[in-house]
C-alpha cells in the first residue's frame, strides 16, 4: 500500500522522493527521513493527529522551503508559499488518489482515521463514500456513515444534504450514497434527518431501498407516523420484504391495534413471517389472552408457517403463568414430535413455572434434562430455585444448587447469596453464613449492610454478643456503615438473649447524641421493660421521647398497654390507650386485642364486648387472635355453641383460627363433659391441615381421665406411640394420676415406667405425687413399690416423700416398714 500512495504522492507533488519506496516506513515519520540537509522544515511533532490537526509528515511535505527559493511548484501552480491548513491537504490528497487509485485512497483514508485519529473533512467523508459505493463495500460505507452521524450530530441532516445535491450530483454512485445516508441515520435514531434525506431524493428521483424503508418504519412503529412510511413504500412500488410485515405487524401490536395486527396476518400477499405471529402470539400472551395466543398459533400453522422455538415458548411462558403446567409439558412434547428442538429457554421457562406453584422437584428435575440435552439453564433459572427452596426451609438444597452453579461456570449473584444469608441465619447456621459473607467478597461482590445486619442479629439472637461485636467492627473497617437496621439488630439480640444491662448500655450509647432518633429502638426497649413487668422503666423512656420530640407509634403505646395489662393494673392501661388519639394515632386489632384480653381474665366478660363493637365501630378488622379471646371468653360464660359460632364467622371472613382457638374449645367441652364433640372438634383441626399439638391432646388426655373413660385415655396414648407422635411429659403425669386416684396401680407403674424409658426427667415431685395419692387410698403396699423404683433409678427421696410414707405406715399399722424406712432416713441425713 505505501508503495502506491509513495508512486501517487511523486506524481502529486513533482518531486522525487525515494524513501516513500520503502513499504516499511509509515507516513507519519516522513519528515524526520528527509535531509535536514537540503530541506528545512517548520517544527512539528510525529504524535498522532488529534482535534482535527493533519499527521505532522503529511503536512510537511506542504511546509517545505527551499533555501533561496521565493517559492514552490505546487500541483502545477507557481505561487508564493502560504501555509495550507489540514482540511486542503486531506481534501487534495484524497481526491486525488480516488481517481488514479481508489483502493489507496480508501486505505489511505482508513489508515489516518484509525491509526492517527485524524478527523476528516466532510468533503473527504463523502468522497470515500462514494469510493466504497462503487466498490458495493456497503458494510464499511455503513460503519464509516454511523461514525460521521456521531460527530455530526442530531439535526445534521439539511446541512449534509447540500454537498451531495450540488458537490457530488453527478457521481455515478450518488444514489447508494444517498440511500445509505439514510440508512444510517435511521439506525441512528435520527428519524428526522433520516426523512429530510428521503425528502431530498424524492426531488433528485433517487429510490430509497426497502433496507432503509424497513429501518424507518421500525423507528416509527410505536407511532401513527409508519404509515406515512408504509404509503410511501406503495407508491414507489418498491417489493416488500417479510421483514416489512413484520414490523408492521409489531408496530400495531406496539399500538395496542390487536385486531388490525391479526387482519394484516390474513393478507395474502403479505406473506407473513413466523416473526409476525410471534409478535401477535406475545403480545396476547403478555397481555394475559392465552386463549388467543394459541388460537394465532393455530393460524400460522393453517398458513403454512412452520412454528420455531420462539413461538413454542410463547406459550410455554404462558401456560406456566397461568399455572397449567402439565399443559405446557404437554406443549413441550408436542413441540419435539413436530420436529423443533426445545432450547435452555424452553427448559428455563418449565423451571420457572414449577417454582412459581411451589413445585422445586419440578423445577430441579427440568434444570437436569436440561444439562442432559447439552444446555444451560441460566443464572436466573438457579436463583429462582435457590429463593424457592429457601422459602420452603431447604437451605441445603439451596446450598447444594448454589455449588452445582459454580461448577457449571455461573457466578452466584447478589440475590442468591442474600438470600441464603438471610436462611441460614433463621435457622441458627449463622457461621455458615458469615463464610458465605466472605466467600462473596472474595468473588468481588460487596455484601451490603442489610447482610452483615442480619448475621450481626443472628449471632445476637444466640447470645453470641462477641462475634456480633467482631462482625460489626469488620462492617466499619470494610467502609460499610451501620444504619438504623443494624443498630436495631444488636439491640434485638442484646434484649433477646443478652443481658438487659448490656441492652440498655448500648440503648443510651446510640441515643446519647441528635443523631439518631429512631423510634424503633425506643420501641424495643420500652417492648422488654413491659414483657419484664418493669412499667416505671417503659414510663421513662416514654417521657424521653415526648422530651425529644420523636413521634411515638402505636408500637409504642400496645407495649405500654401491654405492660399495665400484664401488672393488672387497668387504669394504666385504659389511660395510656385514651392518650393515643392525641397523638394522632389509631388504635389497631392488637391494641383492642391485648385489652379484651385483660378483661376476660378479669371476668369482666361485658367490657370484653364493649371494647368488640368500638373495635368495629372505628373499622378495626379482628385477627384470628381477636377471635380466640372472643371464643375465651364466650367459654368462660358457658355459652359453648356461641364460641362454635364464633370459628364459623372466622372461615366465612377468610381468617382462620390456630391450634390456640381450638385447644380452647376443646378443653371448655371437655369440661363440660362432652367429650365427643371435644374430638369432633380434635378432627376438625385436621381437616383444616391445622396439626393438634401436645397440649391438644394434653387436654384430651385429661378429659378422658377425669371426665370420660379411662380405658379410652390408655388407648389414646398407645394411637399417639404407634403414631409416633411426640408426646410432652404432661400426657404422662396426667395418665399416671388417674390410675392412682382410680386405684389401679399395676397400670399406673406400667405408664410411670414408659414414661422414664422415653427419657423424660423424672424427678421427685413425680415420684412424691404418685407415692402421696396411693397413700392418702391406704395402698402402702404399693407406695412401698414406687418407693424402691425411686431408690433404683437414683432419684433422693426428700422430707415430704418420708413424712407421707411414715404418716401411712402408721395410719395402717405397718410398724415393720416404719423401723425399715428409719435406717433410709438417717442415710439420707433426715432426722427422724
Amino acid at each position: 500500500m505505501l508503495n502506491r500512495i509513495g508512486h501517487q504522492c511523486q506524481s502529486l507533488f513533482r518531486l522525487p522522493f525515494p524513501w516513500l519506496s520503502s513499504s516499511t516506513l509509515i507516513l507519519t515519520k516522513c519528515s524526520s527521513l528527509l535531509s535536514a540537509e537540503s530541506l528545512e522544515l517548520e517544527p512539528s511533532t510525529t504524535s498522532p493527529a488529534a482535534n482535527g490537526s493533519f499527521p505532522s509528515g503529511i503536512l510537511s511535505l506542504f511546509k517545505l522551503k527551499l533555501s533561496g527559493s521565493s517559492g514552490v511548484k505546487l500541483l502545477g501552480v507557481k505561487h508564493r508559499f502560504k501555509p495550507l491548513n489540514s482540511t486542503q491537504v486531506d481534501d487534495e490528497i484524497i481526491d486525488h488518489l480516488r481517481n488514479d487509485d481508489p483502493d489507496s485512497a480508501v486505505e489511505l483514508f482508513e489508515l489516518l482515521k484509525n491509526e492517527y485519529r485524524f478527523k476528516h473533512s466532510r468533503v473527504s467523508q463523502l468522497v470515500i463514500a462514494h469510493v466504497l459505493a462503487s466498490q458495493r463495500r456497503l458494510r464499511l460505507l455503513r460503519s464509516n456513515f454511523k461514525q460521521m452521524l456521531q460527530e455530526e450530530g442530531s439535526g445534521s441532516g439539511p446541512s449534509l444534504c447540500e454537498p451531495l445535491s450540488v458537490d457530488f450530483k453527478n457521481w455515478k454512485s450518488n444514489a447508494i450514497v444517498w440511500d445509505m445516508l439514510a440508512f444510517a441515520y435511521s439506525r441512528s435514531n435520527m428519524v428526522h434527518d433520516a426523512l429530510c434525506i428521503i425528502a431530498k431524493m424524492k426531488d433528485f428521483n433517487i429510490q430509497p431501498s426497502i433496507l432503509t424503508y424497513n429501518s424507518l418504519l421500525h423507528n416509527l412503529r410505536h407511532s401513527e407516523s409508519m404509515w406515512d412510511v408504509y404509503n410511501d413504500i406503495k407508491e414507489t412500488g418498491i417489493q416488500e420484504t417479510k421483514q416489512t410485515n413484520s414490523i408492521l405487524v409489531d408496530g400495531l401490536c406496539k399500538q395496542s391495534l390487536m385486531q388490525e395486527a391479526i387482519t394484516l396476518l390474513h393478507v395474502k400477499d403479505s406473506s407473513p413471517h413466523v416473526a409476525s405471529f410471534n409478535t401477535v402470539m406475545s403480545s396476547f400472551s403478555k397481555m394475559g389472552f392465552l386463549d388467543i395466543a394459541q388460537s394465532i398459533f393455530c393460524l400460522m400453522l393453517k398458513f403454512g408457517v412452520k412454528p420455531d422455538a420462539y413461538s413454542y415458548n410463547i406459550l410455554i411462558n404462558g401456560l406456566c403463568i397461568a399455572g397449567s403446567i402439565q399443559d405446557a409439558l404437554k406443549l413441550t412434547n408436542d413441540m419435539v414430535k413436530h420436529g423443533v428442538n426445545p432450547d435452555s429457554v424452553t427448559y428455563n421457562t418449565l423451571a420457572k413455572g414449577f417454582h412459581v406453584l411451589g413445585k422445586i422437584n419440578g423445577a430441579s428435575k427440568m434444570i437436569q434434562e436440561t444439562l442432559s440435552k447439552g444446555l444451560n439453564p441460566n443464572s436466573i433459572t438457579y436463583t429462582l430455585l435457590i429463593c424457592g427452596n429457601c422459602q420452603e426451609g431447604k437451605v441445603d438444597e439451596s446450598m447444594n444448587l448454589k455449588n452445582e452453579m459454580v461448577s457449571y461456570g455461573y457466578q452466584v449473584n447478589f440475590i442468591s447469596y442474600s438470600v441464603l444469608v438471610s436462611s441460614l441465619c433463621k435457622i441458627g447456621r449463622v457461621d455458615e453464613a458469615l463464610c458465605l459473607l466472605y466467600e462473596m467478597e472474595i468473588e468481588g461482590l460487596k455484601p451490603d449492610v442489610v447482610m452483615y445486619s442480619v448475621i450481626i442479629h443472628g449471632f445476637c439472637k444466640q447470645g453470641e454478643i462477641q462475634k456480633a461485636i467482631q462482625v460489626y467492627m469488620e462492617m466499619c473497617n470494610n467502609r460499610i456503615f451501620p444504619n438504623v437496621f443494624t443498630h436495631r439488630a444488636v439491640l434485638l439480640g442484646f434484649c433477646g438473649r443478652g443481658s438487659l444491662f448490656e441492652a440498655r448500655k448500648h440503648f443510651d450509647m446510640l441515643t446519647s447524641g441528635d443523631d439518631i432518633q429512631d423510634i424503633v429502638l425506643y420501641n424495643i426497649m420500652i417492648n422488654k421493660y413491659a414483657k419484664l413487668g418493669m412499667n416505671h422503666e417503659s414510663i421513662q423512656l416514654f417521657d424521653q421521647i415526648t422530651e425529644r420530640g420523636i413521634n411515638p407509634t402505636i408500637v409504642t403505646f400496645n407495649s405500654l398497654i401491654y405492660g399495665f395489662c400484664k401488672a393488672r393494673d387497668l387504669i394504666g392501661a385504659m389511660r395510656s390507650f385514651h392518650n393515643i388519639g392525641d397523638h394522632g394515632l389509631v388504635p389497631n386489632a392488637v391494641t383492642y386485642t391485648t385489652l379484651m384480653n385483660v378483661f376476660c381474665e378479669e371476668g369482666n366478660m361485658q367490657k370484653v364486648f364493649d371494647m368488640k363493637k368500638e373495635m368495629e365501630s372505628n373499622g378495626v378488622e379482628p385477627t384470628h387472635v381477636t377471635y380466640t379471646v372472643i371464643i375465651k371468653s364466650l367459654c368462660k360464660q358457658k355459652k359453648l355453641q356461641e364460641s362454635l359460632l364464633q370459628i364459623n364467622h372466622m372461615f366465612s371472613h377468610g381468617i382462620f383460627p390456630d391450634e390456640v382457638s381450638y385447644n380452647i374449645l376443646i378443653q371448655s367441652f371437655c369440661k363440660a363433659r362432652e367429650i365427643e364433640k371435644a374430638f369432633e372438634l380434635h378432627d376438625e383441626m385436621m381437616s383444616h391441615n391445622l396439626k393438634p399439638d401436645a397440649v391438644t391432646y394434653n387436654i384430651l388426655m385429661n378429659g378422658l381421665c377425669v371426665y370420660g373413660d379411662l380405658h379410652d385415655a390408655d388407648k389414646l396414648l398407645l394411637y399417639l406411640k404407634e403414631h409416633n407422635f411426640e408426646l410432652k411429659k404432661a400426657a404422662y403425669t396426667i395418665l399416671i394420676k388417674a390410675h392412682c386416684v382410680k386405684g389401679d396401680v399395676d397400670q399406673a407403674k406400667v405408664v410411670f415406667s414408659e414414661m422414664v424409658e422415653m427419657g423424660f426427667e423424672v424427678s421427685v415431685r413425680d415420684y412424691s405425687a404418685v407415692i402421696n395419692r396411693l397413700c392418702k387410698r391406704c395402698l402402702t403396699y404399693e407406695a412401698k413399690g414406687f418407693f424402691r423404683m425411686m431408690i433404683n433409678n437414683g432419684v433422693i427421696p426428700d422430707i415430704r416423700v418420708y413424712t407421707v410414707l411414715m404418716y401411712a405406715f402408721h395410719f395402717v399399722g405397718d410398724l415393720h416398714s416404719v423401723h425399715e424406712l428409719l435406717p433410709n432416713m438417717v442415710k439420707c441425713g433426715i432426722d427422724s
